[in-house]
């Protein structure tokens, strides 16, 4: 993938693709010239209409219903994907679980489905991924800017699990270096999806965190896990990048 000019031609895989930054990535890297498939667990429709609009943009796209929390599944998403476009090129770990709450009132259960979902399913996509992908792949992995600053109470489980992934990524860009392989990790400030809408209960004070003194667009975070994944990331690996309007600031 080092040789071309774009994504012409290659083979990506975004978990968690069927909204929001998922989404927005989905439809960046085919509008860049790759092929994609997204992975999704009760977005059917809309995960379908994200590869119709791929398959607009002349790419072809695929959706695949995988649980990160499975084992099984976070593996197969990825062997389904290098069977069906015959290479994959680029894993994008988007997907997670937001749970946030007092710390009295995680359970045993939450702890487990957080950390299987934000850690695990990650590393095992990752490391299913690197065992497919030839010189030149790219690993972009979703973090948060809770990684780099925690505004208040209630993150403890999820700026964990999410501050794991750092790790991940720096191990990640030692391991795989001498293939060409590069592995970054985006951490996203407050951002207008579904999810955490910009017109939300909590929306003013967030933006209030932020030095822009507002949301993100989906489309911004894409912007730069294209840039991680295309011919102008070559020599971008093992690091930390900021698209939070300044709330780590």
């Amino acid at each position: 993938m080092s040789s071309r000019e774009n994504m012409t031609g290659a083979a990506a895989l975004v978990t968690g693709g069927s909204r929001g930054i998922g989404a927005a990535t989905a439809l960046r890297l085919a509008q860049e010239g790759a092929d994609v498939a997204i992975t999704y667990v009760r977005e059917k429709e809309a995960a379908e209409e994200v590869v119709r609009r791929i398959e607009a943009l002349g790419r072809r796209g695929l959706a695949l219903r995988a649980d990160s929390a499975d084992p099984a599944e976070a593996v197969e998403s990825v062997r389904r994907t290098a069977e069906v476009f015959g290479r994959l090129d680029v894993l994008v770990n988007n997907v997670g679980v937001g749970l946030l709450g007092p710390l009295d009132s995680l359970s045993l259960a939450d702890v487990d489905r957080v950390l299987s979902v934000n850690v695990r399913g990650v590393f095992l996509a990752s490391q299913a991924a690197a065992a497919r992908m030839e010189r030149g792949g790219r690993i972009v992995t979703i973090g948060t800017c809770m990684s780099q600053r925690v505004p208040g109470p209630g993150g403890t489980l999820y700026a964990m699990s999410k501050s794991a992934l750092i790790g991940l990524t720096k191990a990640l860009a030692r391991e795989l270096g001498d293939r060409g392989i590069t592995a970054n990790i985006v951490h996203p400030g407050p951002i207008d999806t579904d999810m955490n809408p910009a017109d939300g209960p909590y929306a003013a004070s967030q933006a209030a965190m932020t030095a822009l003194g507002r949301f993100g667009a989906a489309a911004e975070v894409a912007s730069m896990i294209a840039y991680l994944a295309g011919a102008e990331g070559t020599y971008v690996t093992g690091a930390e990048f900021s698209v939070d309007g300044g709330h780590a600031a």
